[in-house]
């Protein structure tokens, strides 16, 4: 009888979820009506932006949404990967290793909002240095600023995932692999990497997830900008941004109605990355060389 009101329990909240995610997509779908039906597909590969006219296109923060989010992946990932390899394979315990968790725990707990402030003190001073010596214009502000936070805030989550993956694999293939005569080096590349580098580019997926939904630190930084960055040191806006400075002060119902359709393109796209990064975590763990 415990048994069946227990399954009867998960039953109702498993339910309760599907509703209220229901509801959710439901209200952006219908939102997004009145701006889809103005816009036609036009809404999705149109770059103009403007309220006033009533015009809306949400390619070029489609594209500054993909850009920040690809730039970011590109810093983080090496960084990340040493991280975790460093944390999963040679610093197995002891103070070090409690530190490094400390130091990514709490990196991983700053608010965005903190991020951002940082960001407008330090990284957007020293890219706008940059830009003055490659002879960019000297915005400061933009892709290239907001990407270089977004690396910093996602480092935590795919360093922790690499080092879980890594804890995951087999002590006997670790202890094999010694028996021969592998190098600790030879073990981790050879032996530690392949088998978890499935689990390893999921977690890459799902900080992707993170970095797409990224708003506040993104929206003090990018310079939002309503046209297509052109350069890593153009002024540009996210999906998640324009819809954080905007929809306060929407001109018009169609208005509100585009950064509800904004908002569902954003939620299409972090679903994908969120549902193929842990479809390779349930299927792919554990793969050896596949």
């Amino acid at each position: 009888m415990n048994d069946r009101r227990f399954n009867v329990l998960l039953s109702f909240a498993a339910l309760v979820i599907v509703f209220i995610f229901a509801g959710f997509l439901f209200t952006l779908v219908v939102q997004s009506l009145p701006a889809a039906k103005q816009e036609g597909a036009a809404f999705l590969y149109g770059s103009e932006w403007n309220p006033v006219t009533t015009r809306f296109g949400a390619l070029p923060f489609i594209i500054g949404t993909l850009m920040t989010s690809a730039i970011a992946l590109v810093i983080a990932i090496p960084l990340s990967l040493s991280a975790g390899i460093v944390m999963g394979e040679y610093v197995n315990s002891g103070w070090v290793r409690s530190v490094l968790n400390t130091l990514i725990n709490v990196l991983a707990s700053i608010p965005s909002v903190v991020f951002g402030l940082w960001g407008i003190e330090v990284v957007i001073p020293l890219v706008r240095k940059l830009a003055l010596l490659v002879g960019a214009p000297p915005y400061g502000a933009g892709i290239l600023s907001a990407s270089l936070v977004l690396a910093i805030m996602i480092i935590p989550y795919m360093s922790s995932m690499t080092r879980e993956a890594l804890v995951n694999v087999p002590a006997g293939l670790r202890e094999g692999a010694f028996a021969l005569g592998l190098t600790k080096q030879e073990v981790v590349t050879g032996i530690a990497l392949p088998f978890a580098k499935k689990s390893i580019f999921a977690g890459i997926l799902l900080s992707l997830g993170r970095a797409l939904g990224e708003t506040m630190a993104v929206t003090m930084l990018i310079g939002n900008a309503t046209r297509i960055p052109k350069s890593l040191f153009s002024l540009g806006n996210t999906l998640a941004s324009v819809i954080a400075s905007q929809f306060n002060e929407a001109a018009s119902e169609v208005h509100r109605s585009a950064m509800m359709g904004l908002a569902l393109i954003l939620l299409v796209i972090t679903m994908i990355a969120g549902w193929f990064g842990r479809t390779l975590m349930s299927k792919g763990m554990g793969a050896y060389g596949k």
